[in-house]
């Protein structure tokens, strides 16, 4: 009977030990954008380890097309046990319905370049502990979130120091029918400097070695996959280093719950390197 309760106290013993291994605090918040001239949700998972007396760094994790600022925990609650294991703070934004995360030269309501580079990270070194510098953030995200990511950094090299993709859109112009994205930057027809200029394939010319560390990941079964492996090639003949995935997989949230495991280590890496 002794080893019996002795066995049973271990194990309530462990199960308590891993119910509060990851003890990440999920908040919601309410964000201003000065250019939008709109209070814009985001949701920002904090470690357990985060304290006021540190400086934690940040890593902005951007959703898709249709969707908001709860789509990442909702789908993958694994995102505290990340935040946990790594010491960073995860920060999902509302990036709109359609937006693309750039500021569209048709509607001015559509501003999400200005707002998530520089109004967001303003408003987040702010309010939480955060490393105030390009060395301390991240930027990944999933299909338009994954354009986004790259798209962002590419531009705001000063803002970011890593940046990833997840099955991105990375060139639109093979698209132009598709996902409202005309709605932002007119027909395809009509202007195709706007698109190209605006398509993260086009925008390698940005770059130089070692400016920022780069990880892209797309399933081969993906519609994405065939301009993924394009920018992969085109880094490659550019001689921009940077970790290229592919594996068995389509355009759906198994896909991008296994693979933000990938893009947070290569984050972790990035931000402990000596």
């Amino acid at each position: 009977m002794k080893f019996f309760k002795d066995t049973l106290c271990l194990s309530v013993l462990f199960f308590l030990l891993v119910s509060i291994s990851y003890a990440a605090s999920v908040d919601t918040v309410l964000t201003y954008s000065p250019s939008m001239k709109k209070n814009i949700k985001a949701v920002v998972i904090k470690p357990d380890s985060y304290s006021k007396g540190n400086k934690f760094p940040v890593v902005y994790l951007l959703h898709g097309y249709g969707g908001n600022q709860a789509d990442w925990i909702t789908k993958v609650p694994a995102l505290v046990q990340y935040s946990d294991q790594y010491n960073l703070v995860i920060v999902c934004p509302d990036g709109g319905f359609s937006s693309w995360y750039f500021d569209s030269p048709v509607d001015s309501a559509f501003k999400y370049e200005t707002y998530v580079s520089n109004e967001l990270v303003q408003w987040v070194d702010e309010h939480y502990s955060t490393i105030k510098a390009k060395n301390g953030r991240g930027i990944t995200g999933l299909s338009m979130g994954g354009h986004g990511a790259l798209y962002l950094a590419f531009k705001h090299q000063g803002i970011f120091g890593a940046a990833g993709s997840m099955s991105g859109g990375v060139d639109i112009t093979p698209f132009p029918g598709n996902w409202e994205i005309s709605k932002r930057l007119g027909t395809y027809a009509l202007y195709p400097d706007r698109w190209e200029n605006n398509s993260v394939i086009h925008l390698t010319h940005l770059l130089t070695a070692g400016s920022l560390a780069l990880i892209i990941d797309c399933g081969v079964d993906d519609f994405f996959y065939k301009v993924n492996r394009n920018l992969h090639e085109k880094l490659l003949y550019s001689n921009i280093p940077h970790d290229f995935i592919s594996r068995p997989g389509a355009h759906t949230w198994d896909y991008w719950s296994n693979a933000i495991g990938y893009q947070l280590l290569f984050m972790n890496k990035y931000f402990t390197r000596k």
